[in-house]
C-alpha cells in the first residue's frame, strides 16, 4: 500500500518545464519523421509545426495538473497512470476520425503518426512525474 506522499513545491518549478521542454522536443523529432515519412499534404494542418506544439503544452498542463492533485492520495502514482492511459486512449478518437473521414487530407499514415505523438506525450509524463516529483525514502530516515 502506497503511502501518500507529499510535493516539495520547489520541485514543480523545474519539473513542470522539464516535462513540458522534453514532451514537445520529442513530439517534433515525431513529427520530423512524420513530414519524411508520409509527406502530408500542406492542407492537414495537425502535422504542421504549431498545432502538435500547442497539444502537446495543453496535454502536459493537463497531465501536471492532475498528477499534482492526485499525488497526496493512497496508491497516488498506479491511479495517475491509469487515469493517464485513459486520457491516451479518448486521444485517439479525433485521430481516428481524421483518418476516416480523410479531413484535411489525411489518412491513416497521418493519424498513426499522430498517435505515436501522443504515446511520446504520454510516455514521459507518466515516467518522469512520479519519479521526479516525489522525493525517495532514503534508508534509515523518518517517513
Amino acid at each position: 500500500m502506497d503511502e501518500p506522499r507529499h510535493i516539495e513545491s520547489s520541485r514543480l518549478w523545474w519539473l513542470a518545464p522539464l516535462v513540458l521542454a522534453t514532451s514537445i522536443l520529442a513530439v517534433l523529432a515525431v513529427r520530423e519523421i512524420a513530414i519524411r515519412v508520409v509527406h502530408p499534404k500542406p492542407s492537414f494542418q495537425p502535422l504542421t509545426v504549431g498545432p502538435p506544439i500547442l497539444d502537446t503544452t495543453l496535454g502536459c498542463l493537463g497531465a501536471i495538473f492532475v498528477f499534482g492533485s492526485m499525488v497526496f492520495y493512497e496508491d497516488s502514482v498506479r491511479k495517475y497512470r491509469r487515469v493517464a492511459i485513459v486520457v491516451l486512449l479518448v486521444s485517439f478518437i479525433p485521430d481516428v476520425l481524421l483518418a476516416t473521414s480523410h479531413e484535411m487530407g489525411g489518412g491513416w499514415a497521418e493519424a498513426s503518426f499522430l498517435m505515436i505523438m501522443h504515446v511520446v506525450v504520454w510516455a514521459i509524463c507518466v515516467t518522469l512525474l512520479p519519479i521526479l516529483a516525489i522525493p525517495e525514502k532514503r534508508a534509515g530516515t523518518e517517513p
